[in-house]
């Protein structure tokens, strides 16, 4: 079904060697080992103090080869459930010539792990890579040294195979990786003048490999957070305000509750602790709160929204640096002049599962288990909520239910830390998914205004993109501090990260007069609520992108032109055009103006695209669509992507990145919009925030890669794919029916209302 296309790898300079004496020189002993970790466990000390940071700039922070032959490999980074952690593997694996299968990856764990902050923006590979890269080939280097000690044979002379050193001119004279250890340790500083490995010889990197987590989830044995257990362990649950501002006036004593171990109340913060975690929901569910009656918070409704984004004074302007020209002057003599309104919704991280935690706090040191993007940011966020020094906390990441950026993780490992410091026991703190999807920080809302002019001939002269919206970093990108979590916003007296995330759409249209402007309207107010906005997967950039490449292509249909033709008129960058043509030819994209000629009434179809660039990947989409005029039913039938994210370390993986994204942002871009009235988040469980199912899963999903080659810098996939799906889908509802949909979601009974409501475009 999906392809990869792979090129011919260009040699790179072979591998230069560490010898004897430069390793004698710059070394003790080597490195041996981290413990090997039992899935679901963290490897390192049970008891603190923990190191500040686990140094970056030694070997043995990385890597370790255990004296059984495998290897632990270490990294800043989690998984966020696309198989990252085998492509690390593979890295490892390539490097130091060992069997993939060896290799066992060590991730996110404070105490015994390098801080890379975590994974987030899609820069797991950008930043993992490289560093297992360097760390493998100077262990290597160190091996092969020790081996020609061992065996008096000169580094040059020297192979490796399976972990195994041989002597090139006479095979039985060896030595294995876990001999030349015997249990001992290195101390070796990263000297960076070891070459990693000619990518010409590469046997591992770059394959096709299957997931080493997948057949471990098969078998039921990957051991998850919600799986975790602490001897002695109690179950908390939160009890949220029921209205948005409401303020606690009491708890009345003297309630009896099953289990009940402990009623924690500070500030507007109400939880109860239990023994046993049905005792905790039913705890949670039967408390006697009362709270304030607010002012409403929220604006009505979705319209009420939108009038207010676009005529409320923003907080702050930014414009973007590609201005150009007098757009103004040149929409006044333009020959066809075009505008248009988009919207897009509060959207929720809506996980496969509510957030989890387990905190142990005892009077001098805290140790934290949490499903999170980045736990080193929120090492520091426990450690000023507890007042210790950051020595004294060690948070270990485990597998959660997936996370697309800042959902609720983080939420729940401050509730277990708080619950846990409060009644002096372990605490687990299991989120319901009213939990998780009601009060999980939001995707921010955007109003967007597109202004555009052509000459005479169909050519674009002017582009004025405006937006309106609430910042995606009103809840901070990362855990930094206490204040960052919904639990502090409700204890009260700490102070979040908020900043301000300017919602800018990212092409490369080169156009003589150009100017975007982003206006964040404040939302602050709304941090201790289920509106607080943060990053959802790509932040912003489904939104820009559907506003700007719904309006190309209106500007298209204007010139009475092609959509890919008007696109590859206008665009400067030789990469994007390449990419766009790519997905043209593979889609057997037919040159003609939308909408698609013929009678507009019963099942009609059409097929759309859309282009954006993200941190230097490139992907084009298009879509293509079968929709019913009478019921608004639609279904995307096909989806064709070209993918340039320069060299894959595993074209398996990235494969199944790539149909994830889509999958996902076309569940956001026809179903996703959190419901709200003036007071509450609606939108609480599957029933009112529904997602994609799978018989609206496309009949066929093709992948163009481009730019594969070991010369091209790894950049990341984790999200770029993500990012012109709803433009490409919306695109495609109007070459088929000749309707243009301008606010997401693409829901049936929108589209139904939009084709009884609006006129046809010939």
């Amino acid at each position: 079904m999906s392809e990869i296309m792979t090129q011919a790898r260009a040699r790179t300079p072979a591998r230069s060697l560490v010898t004897r004496r430069e390793f004698l020189q710059g070394a003790g002993a080597l490195i041996v080992s981290f413990a090997v970790p039992v899935p679901g466990l963290a490897a390192g000390p049970a008891a603190g103090p923990w190191p500040a940071k686990v140094p970056a700039d030694r070997v043995e922070s990385w890597i370790a080869v255990n004296a059984d032959g495998t290897v632990t490999a270490a990294v800043g980074k989690i998984e966020a459930g696309m198989g990252i952690s085998t492509a690390f593997a593979q890295i490892v694996a390539e490097e130091l010539d060992v069997p993939l299968a060896r290799v066992r990856m060590q991730m996110g764990d404070t105490a015994t792990t390098p801080d890379q902050r975590g994974t987030g923006s899609s820069n797991g590979i950008i930043q993992g890579v490289p560093a297992l890269r360097s760390a493998a080939a100077e262990a290597r280097g160190a091996l092969l040294a020790m081996a020609a000690e061992r065996l008096n044979v000169p580094v040059e002379q020297l192979s490796v195979s399976d972990g195994i050193v041989r002597a090139s001119d006479a095979p039985d004279r060896a030595v294995s990786y876990g001999e030349l250890v015997q249990g001992k340790r290195l101390e070796l500083k990263l000297s960076g003048k070891v070459k990693p490995k000619d990518p010409a010889e590469y046997k591992v990197v770059g394959k096709p490999t299957p997931r080493q987590d997948i057949p471990l989830k098969a078998r039921a044995e990957y051991v998850y957070l919600v799986d975790h257990r602490v001897p002695g362990m109690l179950h908390g649950r939160v009890v949220r305000p029921p209205r948005a501002g409401a303020k606690l006036i009491s708890v009345p004593a003297g309630q009896k509750l099953p289990g009940l171990v402990k009623i924690v109340t500070r500030g507007d913060y109400v939880a109860v602790v239990c023994e046993r975690e049905e005792q905790a929901i039913r705890a949670a569910r039967e408390l006697r709160v009362q709270w304030s009656d607010p002012a409403p918070m929220f604006p009505e409704s979705y319209d009420a929204l939108y009038a207010m984004l676009r005529t409320a004074k923003p907080k702050v302007t930014e414009h973007a640096k590609d201005k150009a020209g007098d757009v103004d002057a040149a929409l006044d003599t333009a020959a066809v002049k075009l505008s248009a309104q988009y919207e897009y919704p509060f959207q929720s991280h809506a996980s496969m599962g509510p957030g989890c935690a387990v905190a142990d706090v005892r009077r001098n040191e805290a140790r934290v288990w949490s499903g999170g993007q980045k736990p080193y940011p929120l090492r520091k966020a426990v450690a000023e909520m507890l007042e210790l020094p950051i020595e004294a906390v060690r948070v270990t990441w485990l597998p959660g239910p997936g996370s697309y950026g800042m959902n609720d993780a983080d939420d729940a490992a401050m509730d277990a830390v708080v619950l846990s410091q409060a009644v002096g026991r372990p605490v687990r703190v299991q989120y319901m998914r009213q939990d998780g999807t009601g009060w999980d920080p939001k995707a921010p809302p955007i109003a967007f205004q597109l202004r555009g002019g052509l000459d005479a001939q169909g050519k674009l002269i002017a582009l004025d993109y405006e937006a309106r919206g609430f910042s995606g970093r009103v809840r901070s990108n990362g855990t930094e501090v206490a204040g960052d979590t919904i639990t502090a916003q409700l204890i009260g007296g700490y102070k979040g990260n908020s900043t301000d995330l300017f919602q800018f759409s990212d092409e490369s249209y080169k156009v003589p007069n150009k100017r975007k402007t982003s206006h964040i309207v404040a939302w602050e107010q709304s941090l201790p609520t289920g509106l607080r906005t943060a990053h959802l997967r790509d932040p912003d950039g489904m939104a820009t992108c559907f506003a700007s490449e719904s309006f190309i292509d209106e500007l298209a249909h204007a010139a009475r032109m092609d959509p890919v033709a008007f696109r590859l008129a206008s665009v400067s960058n030789p990469k994007h055009a390449a990419a766009i043509k790519a997905v043209a030819e593979r889609a057997g994209w037919e040159a003609r103006p939308s909408p698609k000629p013929g009678v507009k009434h019963g099942v009609v179809s059409g097929r759309g695209i859309a282009y954006a660039p993200r941190a230097g990947s490139i992907v084009a989409t298009v879509a293509e669509v079968e929709v019913n005029m009478e019921s608004g039913a639609m279904r995307v039938t096909r989806f064709v992507v070209a993918h340039d994210c320069g060299y894959v370390v595993n074209p398996l993986n990235l494969q199944g990145t790539i149909e994830a994204n889509l999958i996902q942002s076309m569940s956001r871009a026809m179903h996703e919009a959190v419901q709200f009235d003036a007071h509450r988040v609606r939108s609480v469980d599957w029933a009112s925030y529904p997602i994609v199912d799978m018989t609206e899963i496309p009949d066929a999903i093709d992948i163009v890669g481009l730019n594969n080659t070991p010369q091209a810098e790894s950049k990341g996939a984790g999200e770029p794919s993500t990012r012109p799906t709803a433009a490409a889908i919306a695109n495609a509802i109007f070459d088929a029916t000749g309707v243009r949909i301008r606010r997401v979601p693409f829901t049936q009974e929108a589209l139904q209302q939009a084709f009884r409501s609006q006129p046809r475009s010939a």
